[in-house]
């Protein structure tokens, strides 16, 4: 139709159609974030604080970072910096990994704010803050995003550890660190994880194979298999009803998932789940992100 045969009665409702069209924006917005494509690198909330970071981070120590150690420096810089140019920002770390002290300068000149960094202190130090400290130095940096208590398996480990855990409330008073939690390696550490209200964060080993997750022994290298995972999941599904922030790791079976359709089943267990916020892949080079990716956005899509 010419323009000039158009009617005011027409232009008036074509005007309403319009106009009813921009009322409905903000809802069909809604929508279209809604239905916007979830993938690996998606800057996610960590429960409730706040946090944010990708939903797949990049962890440093695998069999105690033995395997990213043998990388040498070089290597394992740029392996960092290809995860963080891939949409990467969670870097996963920890006082006893062989990688601790390299850090700060894989992460040189990246930006701060940007980045997710999540640390772990062994042990009950004498001078805690001091301890945190040394891990500012390692990373260079003013503040950690998560730091958590590592590798408990006690179902006293919050009465054992209370000194070290009013040394982390201290340092999160002081803005040092914006998030506290814990990393368990058996079923009676992370039960009692669970009860506690001083987590925000668990790093928990989930995999539908059952490989090297916690088991009812109160020792972090107990045998495990698929009938274990019932017991693991309750308590996933326990953190997720109180907001903790959930992230997953082992998802790989420590590394021995070498076949291409183990890494698949857990990942896809893993991300179609709903019980993780983020989860964290241990890799020695580009390829293996890659990979974690590209698998990460397949299950997502599938969901």
């Amino acid at each position: 139709m010419n323009l000039k045969q158009i009617s005011r009665r027409q232009f008036l409702g074509t005007s309403t159609v319009f106009a009813g069209t921009a009322l409905l924006s903000p809802s069909l917005l809604n929508a279209a974030q809604a239905a916007k494509k979830r993938t690996a690198i998606d800057q996610v909330t960590l429960g409730k604080t706040g946090i944010k970071l990708s939903r797949l981070g990049i962890g440093t120590g695998s069999n105690s970072g033995n395997v990213q150690k043998a990388l040498g420096k070089e290597a394992f810089n740029k392996l960092i910096r290809y995860a963080y140019d891939q949409g990467v920002t969670y870097i996963d770390c920890a006082q006893s990994y062989q990688t601790f002290e390299w850090i700060g300068d894989a992460i040189k000149g990246l930006p701060r704010e940007k980045l997710f960094i999540q640390s772990k202190i062994p042990g009950q130090p004498e001078k805690v803050l001091e301890v945190i400290d040394r891990h500012r130095k390692a990373f260079n940096t003013d503040y950690i995003d998560s730091l958590l208590v590592h590798c408990m398996v006690k179902d006293t480990w919050t009465d054992e550890w209370k000194r070290v855990m009013d040394a982390f409330d201290e340092a999160k008073e002081k803005k040092i660190i914006r998030a506290k939690g814990v990393s368990c390696h058996s079923l009676p550490g992370l039960t009692r994880a669970v009860r506690s209200d001083w987590v925000e964060v668990h790093l928990v080993r989930v995999n539908p194979q059952g490989a090297h997750i916690d088991t009812p022994a109160e020792t972090w290298d107990a045998k495990s298999d698929a009938s274990h995972l019932p017991a693991v999941m309750a308590q996933l599904k326990e953190m997720r009803a109180k907001g903790r922030g959930v992230i997953g790791m082992k998802l790989i079976g420590n590394g021995d998932f070498t076949k291409p359709e183990d890494r698949e089943k857990s990942i896809r267990f893993a991300m179609q789940g709903g019980f993780l916020d983020a989860a964290v892949v241990g890799c020695k080079s580009p390829a293996e992100v890659d990979e974690a990716i590209e698998r990460i956005n397949r299950a997502l899509a599938e969901a």
